[in-house]
């Protein structure tokens, strides 16, 4: 099972429609539904951090998600969730230069991880105007993928199965997105479903489905997972 934590992202689904089409069974629970313990008892074989509107201090759980069980459990973080992971180890997010907002930038990356048989350069799409500042980033992390002009998008512990990207692969802008979401499926130990041709991921990442909240029988801060 496969728990993505929801920072109140308006496209959080988009994400856990990927990783099911993947095949994995994901339950979607908002930032301030669970706490550590919660989530060590649901025994998830892996974590997803979603992005969201806010900064690393306000997203409920998520730093303590990664410093408490980033040891444990296979975690991916994904805009304010690549965030989250880099303040669990000490590093300080900062304003970027400039905010970027539904733009695509072109990046390189190391070709391994989350990478692995994706192409470099790459286009990717992002949604942010906070970045990690690479001078205060901890030994134990290493810098995975860059924009042209230096900016972080991306970043991997060096020993433990956690990973960040300050991109969106799930959005349709982004190219192999779903491919890297596969790679960390694979990166968690999880089974893998053949990822779909990356023509038909543009058309999935396109649905958005209108979701009433809180949905009928659906448990507080949990997502209906037929979604």
């Amino acid at each position: 099972m496969l728990l993505l934590l929801d920072n109140y992202d308006s496209f959080v689904h988009n994400l856990a429609r990927h990783f099911r089409r993947l095949g994995q069974e994901t339950i979607v629970m908002r930032n301030d539904a669970v706490d550590v313990a919660a989530v060590r008892a649901m025994r998830p074989g892996a974590i997803v951090i979603s992005p969201g509107p806010c900064t690393p201090r306000e997203a409920g759980c998520s730093v303590d998600i990664v410093r408490e069980l980033g040891g444990d459990v296979p975690i991916l973080g994904v805009c304010l969730g690549h965030q989250a992971i880099a303040a669990a180890f000490g590093a300080r997010i900062v304003r970027a230069a400039e905010p970027v907002h539904g733009r695509t930038s072109e990046i390189r990356h190391a070709g391994t991880g989350l990478f692995e048989q994706v192409p470099s350069p790459l286009a990717v799409c992002r949604y942010h105007s906070l970045v990690v500042d690479e001078r205060t980033l901890p030994g134990e992390l290493e810098v995975t993928a860059r924009t042209g002009d230096g900016a972080i998008m991306a970043i991997a512990h060096r020993t433990l199965p956690v990973v960040g990207v300050q991109f969106h692969p799930e959005a349709a802008l982004t190219e192999h997105g779903y491919r890297m979401l596969a790679n960390f499926l694979r990166i968690a130990g999880m089974e893998v479903r053949e990822p779909l041709p990356e023509g038909e991921v543009v058309a999935l990442s396109g649905e958005i489905e209108a979701v009433d909240w809180p949905l009928p029988g659906a448990g507080a801060g949990m997502v209906n997972s037929k979604l």
